[in-house]
């Protein structure tokens, strides 16, 4: 069939104007800058409502990018001139949650903090600790194990006196399914992480990954953004493919080592994220480099093809 003689529309088609194309986003394409400017520049973004698996090699960045992004993220509400810096040539009609929701299975807010501050600029330990809603699940992680009941306590804080939220009984993942009801809406989230609860005895694999897909489908209505952490090698090959299918996007994080140099350097790479892979460039669907610093945080410093 040649080009003259294609179908044309159906009688019913007609094109969307120009103005309605470009028009203030919809409730249905509003978008969450990460803060990491060239990922947001190149990406436009990530859909609110996205639960984003954040996989990586020990030290390789998964963890860095999500405390980058929860900080750089609560700058626009009280740091206006670090937020505009640190978001570069990304634009667009960004929305931003109201402040960030750290879930972790086994440490502290005081430990959590404390890495923070021995991390970074004392900038991003300021603008946590202002905008932080902490939901410390130990009690529940560690009951009915070999660790006594008070080693999952902190009698007495190293950084702050506001407590963390406790959600106790019926075990590990009834825990994170409640806090994460409380503070998820409008919030970005962080989980750490789904490696504590892999390796959690009594905690069935299918069990998690209804819980992972059943948050996919409520985090929509929060109007927000969920980090999921988790250490790469940790599931067993099936298993860590099923997490993948069961999340918005993924974001992996490896080291990787140039045979012309000694040194090694961290790589981000998106294996999945329909929503912003359809909007990087192809020339740019490759690996970002990456780089950690103590005044920046995680940082993309260029990219190469796969």
């Amino acid at each position: 069939m040649s080009a003259d003689t294609l179908p044309g529309p159906p009688p019913s088609w007609r094109p969307i104007p120009p103005t309605a194309r470009t028009g203030t986003a919809g409730p249905r394409d509003r978008r969450v800058p990460t803060g990491v400017a060239d990922f947001d520049t190149l990406s436009g973004g990530i859909p609110t409502g996205s639960v984003v698996l954040l996989i990586g090699e020990a030290g390789a960045g998964h963890q860095e990018f999500a405390l980058t992004s929860a900080s750089h993220l609560m700058f626009h509400h009280d740091e206006e001139r670090m937020h505009r810096f640190f978001l570069g040539a990304a634009r667009g009609d960004f929305c931003y949650p109201e402040k960030v929701a750290y879930l972790s299975l086994t440490r502290s807010r005081e430990q959590v903090l404390r890495e923070v501050q021995g991390s970074f600029d004392p900038l991003y330990l300021e603008v946590l600790e202002r905008h932080l809603s902490f939901a410390d699940l130990s009690a529940e992680y560690f009951a009915d194990s070999v660790v006594p009941s008070h080693w999952a306590t902190t009698p007495t804080p190293l950084l702050s006196a506001a407590p963390g939220r406790r959600f106790d009984g019926g075990g590990p993942l009834p825990a994170v399914a409640r806090a994460l009801e409380e503070v998820g809406p409008s919030n970005v989230v962080i989980v750490d992480s789904l490696t504590d609860l892999l390796v959690r005895r009594g905690i069935p694999t299918e069990d998690l990954l209804t819980l992972i897909k059943g948050l996919r489908r409520r985090a929509k209505e929060w109007d927000g953004l969920v980090y999921l952490l988790l250490s790469k090698g940790v599931a067993a090959p099936d298993t860590e493919q099923a997490l993948i299918d069961s999340v918005d996007g993924v974001l992996a994080f490896s080291w990787t080592a140039n045979p012309l140099r000694s040194s090694r350097q961290r790589v981000l790479v998106i294996p999945k994220f329909m929503a912003v892979l359809a909007h990087v460039p192809h020339e740019h669907q490759g690996r970002f480099v990456v780089r950690v610093s103590s005044l920046t945080g995680l940082v993309t410093t260029q990219y190469e093809r796969i």
